[in-house]
């Protein structure tokens, strides 16, 4: 397929800029096979679900990962805008940073406002030790472990979209709303936004009806963001990104199938990682590994039996994972019905309840 296949047009005033107030008040459109499409809102999810269904959240927490500094190399001094990827070790990052071709292995750089009289906490040096394509590169931080996190919650910023950030700067509100209700281990620099509509209120109508929930982690990185930038949609290349399945939650999932709920994931994130984790035959096994997995049309899907998740980017391979789940065609239909009838797109946008393409 061609990257031109995903393509559509969006106007940016469909790009949401804060989210729903209160979360659940967002708007879902429901994309079944056969059938209309239906405008309900988050709120109405436990009508559309029944008893024995299982959700399956992302409990990912989001770090402050963007970071901004300055690069040392003797008297040369460089701003520079770095964005933590994925952890390599207890003071390794892969991170994207600007300018990239200002920067080479060996350089030093500070993060942080170095004109302050922060305490030693506060001061946050790195090396570089490795630059890769795309302006990706390796940085070995002085620090290690929880030293080195807590210097980052206390220098850094929420690595809001670049679709959000160039519209309008990070401030206190998005240290809550960029971080859902389910959030527990600290890792992402993107948040698993499908999971950003749920309310303590909304979880016990759904507990009420019947609908359980399990939780799993996956990590989600700053390449989430990246561009297709191949036009042959099979050469593009998924950064890596770490996730678990427990042995409990995987039984769990087993079991709630074989009588007869179904398997609904909160967002792409808790999608890939289940499908990361399931075999051919259908059976959740325990996981614990970096994934990659790529998803476009065509994918035999083995875990889902339904999809909730955020409106995706033209060209995007979000759009290209839930063209694969619920069928490219539908899925057009379906996101230029949500431009006409102004549905709001993305990180803190509506969401979509998707039937799988039979």
């Amino acid at each position: 397929m061609r990257l031109s296949d995903f393509d559509f047009d969006l106007p940016e005033d469909r790009i949401a800029l804060r989210p729903a107030q209160p979360r659940d008040a967002a708007r879902l459109l429901v994309v079944s096979q056969g059938r209309d499409l239906e405008g309900r809102h988050v709120r109405d999810l436990p009508d559309l679900l029944r008893a024995g269904d299982v959700l399956v959240v992302n409990d990912t927490r989001v770090i402050p990962a963007r970071l901004k500094g300055i690069r040392l190399r003797e008297e040369s001094v460089v701003e520079v805008d770095a964005t933590l990827h994925r952890r390599l070790s207890p003071n390794r990052w892969t991170a994207f940073m600007r300018p990239g071709k200002r920067l080479r292995p060996g350089d030093r750089v500070r993060f942080g406002d170095t004109d302050d009289r922060a305490c030693l906490l506060g001061v946050l040096d790195a090396t570089i030790k490795d630059k890769m394509e795309g302006g990706e590169v390796t940085l070995a931080f002085d620090f290690a472990g929880p030293d080195l996190d807590a210097a980052i919650a206390e220098r850094g910023a929420m690595p809001l979209p670049p679709y959000i950030a160039a519209k309008r700067a990070e401030d206190a509100r998005d240290r809550s709303d960029y971080q859902t209700l389910f959030a527990q281990h600290d890792g992402s620099v993107a948040a698993p936004t499908a999971g950003l509509h749920f309310t303590p209120e909304l979880m016990s109508r759904l507990a009420a009806r019947g609908v359980t929930v399990q939780t799993v982690t996956l990590h989600v990185g700053a390449g989430t963001f990246l561009p297709v930038k191949t036009d042959v949609v099979a050469e593009h290349r998924m950064h890596p990104e770490y996730g678990e399945v427990t042995a409990a939650v995987a039984k769990a999932l087993n079991a709630a199938r074989a009588a007869g709920g179904r398997i609904v994931p909160v967002g792409t994130t808790s999608l890939r990682l289940l499908e990361s984790a399931t075999g051919q035959d259908g059976v959740v096994r325990p996981f614990a590994d970096e994934t990659a997995i790529f998803i476009t049309p065509g994918y035999r899907f083995r875990a889902a039996d339904l999809l909730m998740t955020n409106f995706h980017l033209p060209k995007s391979t979000l759009f290209m994972l839930v063209s694969a789940f619920a069928g490219l065609p539908r899925m057009q239909a379906a996101y230029a019905h949500a431009v006409a009838d102004g549905y709001r797109f993305y990180s803190y946008g509506d969401a979509c309840l998707l039937e799988p393409a039979t």
